[in-house]
């Protein structure tokens, strides 16, 4: 790791999914820097989002990874394709003592001409931590940081954080310029990111829910962009996004839905596996499912193996546990669940008032795959209504305990790299995006211990025994583990990054060839 910092062993990736973390190589010969290079360099790129900024386009929830995604921000530290952190807009960074770290910061601008410096990185991290509802990737941590000079940024954690690097690197702690806080430092989330990033393309407009305009970064402090600008729209319809990728309207869809794969056909369709796990979280609070055995009894009733081979036709695998193949340690420490309850009879079920099963459109099996649930509960003795909706318009819901059951697809690893910060804040009692509303001591001790452990085998058992809890309190129940796939022509568009973490989509050597 080309830093200063010692070096923890990462999440190591499957071998095939790490190579496809790289922009992926095509037939095509490759441009110069700054977009004027190969034929076609010039040409702007049209691209298929399937989720419209939901806090419109605040840095603090899920249009974080869209501003990623799209290259548009960058923090302190990026990841490499192993999950170790790698220089950003820090050139380098050390542990000092157990509770803070020095970084050092390049030379950069921000898309507004103001320059990058430690008092702007101070603003950033201190906006992150005030902000309301606190991002996910802060949810187990309070960061403080001091300038030590212009180019120096102290950062310290109130407990021994040995995931720092890597935290730094999660979009919603970009590093954003004076002018894109309209709140004056009070954390109520009015944040523009709209020309005041720094990476290498500029988020010129947003058009509410319907597109965007980027324009190349000209200023950016590493390789210029290839393609001078990006013309996005969210298409929150799965097939819409297939039929704009094959009628070229889009050079690039991300999430292509599994039902159009086989029609899009190979040089379409690029498959690559993840971290993220399909689950129905069971609202623990309040509700049928707040009584331990009609969990349980919603638990047996699902059957993961008819979800992947029927509504993924294959293309994803059967649940293990939270934490699937895209986490390869998990599957030799796992340990069963513990502290199960014994499930409601059918007799009992049958008593119970109707349940509300929600999901969301924008990824297009979870909707087909609330149907299969639907009826594997019903055929339990559960009475069941489906409420499917796009995400931007139910996440508030979600996370307010509204619905006994929530379909959702998680990447375990998008906020660390670890499943730590997944762990943290989707199961612990003061988790930021905990929809089953779970507290539950067994899993906040497990979950503390895990933070508090430099050591990433040992880590990883702690992790391991949070899972072990959680899936035995029937918080939520695995579905599929699933496989991704980003669709655009391979032999026409260079440089898409097929990322298992979904960090990265386009970078500055995505571009028309």
């Amino acid at each position: 790791m080309p830093s200063t910092s010692p070096r923890h062993r990462r999440v190591a990736l499957p071998l095939a999914a790490a190579a496809l973390l790289v922009p992926a190589a095509t037939a095509c010969s490759s441009g110069g820097a700054g977009g004027s290079g190969a034929s076609g360099g010039d040409q702007r790129l049209k691209v298929a989002m399937a989720f419209p900024p939901a806090q419109a386009m605040s840095p603090y929830g899920d249009d974080a990874v869209t501003l990623s995604r799209l290259a548009v921000v960058e923090g302190l530290t990026g990841l490499d394709r192993n999950g170790d952190a790698k220089p950003a807009l820090a050139t380098a960074w050390k542990h000092d003592g157990d509770l803070a770290w020095e970084f050092t910061l390049r030379k950069a601008a921000f898309q507004d001409g103001t320059q990058v410096d430690a008092a702007a990185v101070v603003r950033s991290l201190a906006a992150a931590q005030k902000a309301s509802p606190k991002p996910r990737v802060l949810s187990d941590t309070t960061l403080t940081a001091t300038a030590e000079g212009a180019g120096t940024v102290r950062v310290t954690t109130k407990t021994a954080d040995p995931l720092l690097p890597q935290r730094l690197a999660n979009p919603s702690l970009a590093v954003l310029s004076a002018a894109a806080y309209k709140d004056n430092g009070k954390g109520n989330g009015k944040v523009d990111p709209a020309g005041h990033a720094t990476g290498p393309f500029t988020l010129a407009k947003v058009n509410g829910a319907v597109s965007a305009t980027l324009e190349r970064n000209d200023t950016y402090w590493g390789t210029k962009a290839k393609a001078p600008g990006i013309d996005v729209k969210f298409v929150a319809d799965g097939t819409a996004r297939a039929n704009a990728l094959r009628t070229k309207d889009v050079d690039i869809a991300e999430y292509v839905p599994i039902s159009q794969a086989a029609l899009l056909g190979d040089n379409l369709v690029h498959e690559f596996p993840t971290a993220r796990t399909s689950g129905l979280s069971l609202n623990t609070e309040r509700g049928v499912f707040a009584d331990p055995a009609l969990r349980a009894a919603a638990r047996e009733a699902i059957d993961s193996k008819t979800l992947a081979t029927g509504v993924y036709e294959g293309r994803a695998d059967t649940a293990q546990g939270l934490l699937g193949p895209g986490v390869p340690w998990a599957a030799e420490l796992r340990t069963a669940p513990t502290g199960r309850a014994k499930a409601a009879t059918p007799a009992e079920v049958a008593k119970t008032k109707e349940i509300v099963l929600a999901t969301y459109t924008n990824r297009p099996e979870l909707p087909e795959a609330a149907t299969v649930v639907q009826q594997q509960l019903e055929k339990r003795g559960f009475t069941v209504k489906q409420v499917v909706r796009d995400y931007a318009q139910m996440e508030a819901d979600a996370l307010g305990g509204k619905f006994d059951a929530f379909l959702q697809a998680r990447n375990t690893l998008l906020d660390t790299a670890d499943p730590l910060s997944y762990l943290a804040s989707d199961f612990t009692c003061d988790g930021s995006f905990n929809i089953s509303q779970l507290c539950a001591k067994p899993v906040d001790t497990a979950v503390a211990k895990a933070a508090s452990l430099a050591d990433t085998d040992a880590r990883h058992r702690a992790e391991m025994t949070a899972e072990a809890a959680i899936l035995g309190a029937d918080a939520l129940v695995p579905l599929v583990h699933e496989r991704f796939i980003q669709g655009y022509d391979d032999a026409r568009v260079e440089g898409v990054a097929l990322d298992p973490m979904e960090r990265t989509l386009i970078t500055a050597d995505t571009h028309i060839g």
